[in-house]
């Protein structure tokens, strides 16, 4: 085996095995899809019927959502197992890929709703194959070469940012501008690239990955624990709460939405809905469960294991308001922000765009450069399908570019009427409306965004999106001809080149923000000032809470019960920037203390409470995200960012309050 192993090091590009590289684009073009589709899902549910969305209310959107970020955290649990026992990790990657391309696939076919729960759920699935075993993929081809291990995951970590970057990117682009099935079906396309280029290049991995992995895992722990753990095996009780626990917590997470969307509501009875008391129920069985695990066990391993449950409760917190970002925080980008801009203001914005567009995928395309000079000849249809992947790539990027700079806003006029007597608000005329024979037909103007070249006296058709008669869309012809409240419109005249940023434009700040922190943060790690685990989550949380202030004080400004606003971009950019400095901060600490400080016996299970608190923190954005109306309307949409403002900072203080506690329970582990 470990000839096979040295084989995986015998090419080299920028220093490590060109193999590595092999998994760096594969993972690039899974987290191109995941990251693609996520920042497209929230809008598309909520957005009008007349643009392709399904004008879902925001709660409904958001509660779906917050299931289907829980479920993912979840699936790679059993994902995991199942490779280590039966697949092996190659067979289980590209099992996950495959459903995954097809989940994709189904999504793309937006209009039907079978269609995308059919998507979500292969995605949820495939994901549960693919995610845990790449990254053990890595951990296993560098067994032998530990000190090679720590720079893989950086550039394999790289690979994560750069599809992210991309996915949100493109993918949120072509959804906004052209429909939602062409921001979903081009996720899907690179699903299937990343499945074809890995399938093709496996011979550079030698037998590594092909069977279950049964060599010893043994992790830090001492020999008495070792010894101990073998007096603590799980009882029947135990098997038997695993199984209430695992059944009662996913019928609730996905009763959730079901009972919002579908109006079916497993856990009513009589009248009653019990959804609450079924959480209430499964946490407080949990809680014992794990409590009875932790006190067989020495002092010194329970207090091990209590830490991590300490950390486990703090990463509920921050992944509940981290994950605002693809919920509340896209439709504040969406329903909030002032996203056009003309002029000079368009002309430095598409210029930005451009160098932070062009810049990481000229990078990326030297890097793929490189693994053809090495491997080319040798996995040519692999290397045939990567290259076809960024002509591909490219492709759009130049279109977007182009687009971007064509792009042009026009004065339109549009009639609507008014009943003077009853003293109405101005009602548009579409194409259908008949007019009251007592009415007064009124002329208004507005302004619409297209790269259509028009000229004046034109008819067009627009659809007001909000039904508010502050936000006009274009409609191609055909797409009039499919929606009866369209609106006849006229071009006064040409204005400036104008664009609008699309809402998913922002997501793609976190990826930005952590390339380019990252390499300060290692050091910091590295560094003497390293801070104990407790002061990382707090300075993560404060962070956190630093980046909702400035949301909550950008929209302090805006009315109660308001729908729409235009608060400036600035807010967002800030936000998102203090969040993804939150994130480095958070992101070292977990998964790996977890392997240090828990018994081999509890390993597995420890590793699911992990991931457990995870799929918890990530329901939660869902179900605190659908909150947003109701604050809104009873307070101010300001109120409702300042709760992430205060809860982050509250648990924080309780994290470096408990410092000195954890240090203690961790008995020198560093």
């Amino acid at each position: 085996m470990t000839s096979k192993r040295n084989e995986f090091f015998d090419t080299q590009v920028l220093g490590h095995p060109s193999g590595l590289f092999v998994l760096f684009f594969t993972e690039m073009w899974e987290r191109f899809s995941f990251y693609g589709m996520r920042a497209l899902l929230v809008l598309f549910l909520v957005s009008a019927l007349g643009i392709g969305g399904w004008d879902w209310p925001r709660e409904n959107a958001l509660a779906l959502y917050g299931t289907y970020l829980a479920l993912l955290y979840l699936t790679p649990i059993i994902g995991g197992t199942l490779a280590d026992k039966y697949l092996g990790n190659r067979k289980a990657i590209i099992i996950g890929a495959i459903v995954m391309t097809l989940g994709h696939a189904s999504m793309a076919i937006e209009s039907n709703p079978f269609f995308l729960y059919l998507g979500l759920l292969l995605l949820v699935i495939g994901t549960g194959f693919f995610k845990p075993n790449m990254t053990s993929f890595i951990s296993i081809l560098y067994k032998d070469f530990p000190e090679k291990k720590d720079g893989a995951y950086t550039i394999f970590y790289m690979g994560v940012n750069a599809g992210a970057f991309l996915g949100i990117m493109l993918c949120g682009y072509l959804g906004e501008i052209l429909g939602w099935s062409w921001g979903f079906g081009l996720a899907g396309i690179f699903m299937l690239l990343g499945l074809l280029q890995f399938t093709f290049a496996q011979g550079i991995f030698g037998d590594v990955g092909k069977k279950p992995n049964t060599e010893d895992k043994s992790i830090e722990a001492d020999n008495h624990v070792k010894i101990e753990d073998k007096l603590n095996p799980f009882t029947i009780v135990d098997k038997a709460l695993i199984t209430i626990i695992s059944v009662l917590g996913l019928t609730w997470v996905i009763n959730d939405p079901l009972s919002k969307i579908g109006e079916t509501n497993f856990l009513e009875f009589g009248g009653t809905d019990y959804s609450g008391h079924t959480i209430l129920i499964t946490l407080l069985l949990f809680i014992f469960l794990i409590t009875s695990r932790i006190l067989r066990y020495s002092k010194i391993t329970r207090d091990k294991m209590i830490a991590v449950v300490i950390f486990a409760f703090f990463i509920i917190f921050f992944w509940a308001s981290f994950e605002q970002a693809g919920g509340s925080m896209s439709i504040f980008a969406k329903d909030y922000t002032s996203r056009i801009l003309s002029g000079n203001a368009a002309f430095i914005f598409n210029i930005v765009d451009v160098i932070i567009t062009v810049v990481p995928i000229g990078i990326i395309t030297y890097v793929l450069y490189l693994l053809f000079k090495q491997t080319f000849k040798k996995y040519f249809i692999s290397n045939l399908i990567l290259g076809f992947s960024f002509i591909l790539i490219w492709g759009v990027v130049i279109w977007k570019i182009y687009n971007n700079f064509n792009t042009y806003s026009y004065e339109i006029s549009y009639n609507t009427y008014t009943i003077t007597a009853e003293d109405t608000k101005p009602i548009a005329i579409t194409a259908e409306t008949i007019v009251p024979e007592n009415a007064e037909i009124i002329e208004n103007t507005t302004v619409i965004i297209s790269s259509n070249e028009f000229l004046k006296d034109d008819k067009i058709s627009i659809l007001d999106l909000d039904k508010k008669g502050t936000n006009f869309k274009y409609l191609k012809p055909e797409q009039a001809d499919l929606i009866n409240n369209n609106i006849p419109a006229t071009i006064i005249r040409k204005k400036d080149n104008e664009i609008q940023i699309p809402a998913t434009w922002f997501l793609i700040l976190n990826s930005l923000f952590i390339i380019a922190f990252a390499p300060l943060f290692s050091k910091w790690w590295e560094s003497k000032y390293n801070p104990k685990p407790a002061a990382k989550y707090a300075i993560g949380l404060f962070f956190l809470a630093i980046g909702f202030g400035f949301l909550a004080y950008g929209a302090s400004g805006i009315p109660q019960g308001a729908k729409t606003a235009s608060v400036s971009i600035v807010w967002l950019i800030f936000a998102y920037l203090f969040h993804t400095l939150g994130e480095l901060c958070v992101s070292p600490v977990g998964l790996s203390y977890v392997s240090k400080l828990v018994p081999p016996r509890m390993i597995a299970f420890m590793f699911g409470v992990w991931y457990l608190a995870l799929a918890i923190g990530n329901k939660t954005s869902g179900k605190m995200g659908a909150m947003i109306d109701d604050i809104t309307t009873k307070y101010d949409i300001s109120t409702f960012f300042l709760i992430f403002t205060v809860v982050p900072i509250v648990i924080g203080i309780i994290a470096l309050l408990l410092s000195p506690v954890l240090k203690k329970l961790m008995h020198g582990v560093k």
